[in-house]
């Protein structure tokens, strides 16, 4: 399963992307679902199993983010961070 960073700005989303590519966490960066209210288009995904290492990259390099989703059957879901 993957998760979901949604962003308020790009300039934070590309941080974000070179800091966990740094890391070597496997990421994609996609559209922004419509279900997520953001102020940027683009979020990242990535696996599940890399959750704790991308909070403490969040928190460490303070990253400014919209929030940590979680898709489910009626859409997407904030878990916290």
């Amino acid at each position: 399963m993957s998760l979901l960073i949604a962003f308020d700005s790009t300039q934070q989303a590309l941080r974000a992307e070179m800091l966990l590519e740094y890391a070597d966490i496997e990421i994609d960066i996609c559209p922004t679902p419509k279900e997520i209210t953001a102020g940027c288009a683009l979020s990242i995904a990535f696996p599940a199993e890399a959750l704790s290492e991308v909070r403490r990259i969040i928190s460490s390099e303070q990253v400014m983010i919209r929030g940590l989703f979680r898709k489910n059957c009626t859409g997407y879901e904030e878990i916290m961070v």
